[in-house]
């Protein structure tokens, strides 16, 4: 695979690399990138085979507990545990985020991934998070945020609530998140092999508009985090501008301290690439670690440092409260219901659109702060939906770790089963299952609801989200 490198991007890249590492950098891109994963410990922890038995299973990374590599990429979408949330494709380089947050949150926080599509740091965040955590997801384009929300529920943790508003929206929440992730948008220098675009659409000048665009987001986002909080900042670029001069920019202007990072040598994580700076930050360049490019620095939050003026907060917060609230239907909740989930007394539920959602008791009052604010798209788990007269348990509710499946008569399916309940189509389960609602499962995960009628299972997988190739695969994760 030959890459045309823009001349641009040489000259300033050889003279911050030196000869050698850049040499070594330009060889790397003409190799195939790795394609990595990360379980999901809610569902599989370190039970799942693949680590010892798979035979597309590679090698661990080593930069985080439940990451690992393929020997190739295998494909995904034939896979039942890929859409069950066993797992999350997700590029290697980007896992190193959990060294910043083992090493520096040790209690329960209120955090906030920024720019947070498709889903990728959001979901390794919620489960390294210490328990008694909110995460709030943000996505400003809507198409993405809907994406976001999709993979959110396919890992299943309650407490997370995913949102769809641009940085200066939530500038009334001051002082509301003690950790707040920034992976902002860059020019993409680290995707070069992966992504054409990212090579065909740079240009010096948008590394520049870039690196102003970012620090328009930093500046609208610092006045929310706590003095004392933690801001993780990171980009998938290499250059100066997006990477060290901003996390400079960040110390000096914003107020904060750059923090370092507990790493191992054999992990040929770079440090600062500018000399003269002695701020500790870390980037991954192709051609010494596994991965694609990546950067990462993490800064706390002085107690001094910069706020936006108090009364044009408040004012926007009254702005927001004059929404109105919307009228929501004089319906029931059975009790049936409220026993397809543990820990029922933990959660309010409310009725939304005919349907049930549960909301966790110990984020209400942040959940309303939420709204006053910013767009929330989804918080809490839906659980059921009303069909006529019957109340119909729905797919978010198969997919939450909060579901007790002892409520529900349990059908383990076949491999060929699975991906054609996955395609929508309709199931003949065995004589002996009775009528009802049905939970199916692959290896002992939850795939969804089916509800079954005697002659056929009618097929309550959503929709929007059937598989449409009729391609079967050898592959699966615990094969």
């Amino acid at each position: 695979m030959q890459i045309e490198i823009p001349e641009g991007f040489k000259e300033y890249a050889l003279q911050l690399l030196g000869e050698v590492d850049y040499e070594r950098f330009i060889r790397a891109l003409a190799e195939p990138p790795s394609v990595s994963a990360r379980l999901n410990p809610l569902k599989v922890g370190n039970i799942i085979s693949s680590r010892t038995e798979c035979k597309d299973y590679d090698s661990v990374v080593p930069w985080t507990k439940h990451g690992f590599y393929f020997k190739e990429r295998p494909s995904f979408t034939s896979d039942p545990l890929f859409h069950a949330g066993a797992y999350y494709v997700q590029e290697a380089s980007s896992m190193f985020l959990e060294c910043a947050i083992q090493e520096y949150v040790t209690d329960p926080v209120v955090a906030l991934d920024l720019c947070a599509a498709p889903g990728g740091k959001s979901t390794h965040t919620r489960s390294l998070l210490p328990e008694g955590s909110l995460l709030v997801c943000n996505e400003p384009i809507k198409a993405r945020a809907q994406i976001l929300a999709e993979n959110i529920t396919k890992w299943g943790h309650t407490d997370v609530i995913v949102t769809n508003s641009y940085p200066n929206e939530f500038t009334g929440l001051t002082g509301f998140f003690d950790m707040i992730i920034t992976d902002v948008p860059c020019s993409g220098e680290g995707m070069f092999r992966k992504e054409e675009d990212a090579v065909t659409s740079w240009s010096m000048d948008n590394v520049q508009m870039c690196a102003v665009r970012q620090r328009e987001i930093l500046t609208d986002i610092w006045p929310t985090l706590k003095p004392g909080g933690l801001l993780i900042y990171s980009t998938c670029t290499l250059n100066q501008y997006e990477d060290e001069e901003n996390v400079r920019w960040i110390a000096e202007e914003l107020g904060a301290e750059v923090l370092p990072l507990s790493i191992k040598e054999d992990w040929a994580i770079k440090g600062n690439l500018l000399s003269g700076n002695s701020f500790p930050v870390y980037h991954f360049l192709q051609g010494y670690t596994r991965g694609e490019g990546f950067f990462l620095a993490v800064l706390r939050k002085r107690k001094d440092s910069v706020q936006t003026d108090e009364k044009e907060i408040s004012v926007c917060s009254k702005v927001k409260n004059k929404k109105k609230k919307d009228k929501q239907p004089n319906i029931e909740i059975p009790e049936f219901c409220k026993r397809w989930i543990k820990c029922p007394d933990s959660y309010d539920f409310q009725v939304q659109d005919e349907g049930v959602v549960v909301i966790p008791k110990s984020y209400k009052p942040h959940l309303e702060m939420l709204r006053k604010t910013v767009n929330v798209i989804q918080a809490g788990v839906m659980l059921a939906v009303l069909k006529g007269k019957d109340w119909m348990p729905v797919h978010p509710l198969a997919m939450s770790v909060m579901l007790n499946t002892d409520a529900f008569v349990k059908v383990e399916l076949s491999y060929k089963e699975a991906v054609a309940y996955l395609r929508k189509e309709a199931l003949n389960l065995a004589p002996e299952v009775p009528k009802g609602f049905i939970l199916v499962c692959f290896y002992g995960l939850p795939l969804g609801f089916v509800k079954n009628i005697g002659n056929r299972a009618n097929n309550l997988y959503p929709q929007e989200w059937r598989i449409r190739s009729s391609h079967l695969s050898d592959f699966c994760l615990k094969a």
